[in-house]
């Protein structure tokens, strides 16, 4: 995930204050999230936000909430994907169990499992623990952005 800097919300929020009163109104970030694919009413951004528009500081909160809730979601996936690989459910991920799910997923292309393991290996036991495997996907996602 991509984070965008302090620089970056000030352009934006300069952008989304269309009428330059130093807030962004409801009915402004309505525009721009129907822009860029979002639906939400009224009621539903001003329960969202809890008011009918905010300044820059509030602006860069509401950001950082949804970062929040962005990354719990993207954490409960990785939980149950983290449970698809590990599959006698001891909390690991060992090149056979790898290999297995690739397998079965008709993903595996030959490849040795432990070499892939040991790549995101980060405390040397032979296994991807659940931050370890986090890391993996996360570092996967990202290079093929």
């Amino acid at each position: 995930m991509c984070l965008l800097t302090t620089n970056d919300l000030e352009r934006i929020f300069e952008k989304l204050d269309m009428n330059g009163d130093g807030y962004v109104s409801i009915d402004e970030l309505k525009w721009f999230l129907e822009k860029t694919g979002f639906k939400f009413s009224i009621e539903e951004l001003e329960s969202l936000v809890g008011k009918k528009s905010f300044d820059f500081n509030e602006f860069m909160f509401f950001y950082n909430s949804i970062l929040i809730e962005i990354d719990e979601e993207v954490e409960s996936d990785l939980v149950k994907a983290f449970k698809v690989f590990d599959l006698d459910g001891d909390g690991f991920i060992t090149s056979q169990e790898l290999e297995c799910v690739l397998k079965r997923l008709g993903l595996w292309n030959g490849k040795d499992c432990k070499n892939m393991i040991s790549y995101y290996d980060t405390n040397l036991d032979g296994q991807l623990d659940f931050e370890e495997f986090k890391n993996m996907m996360v570092l996967t996602t990202t290079s093929l952005i």
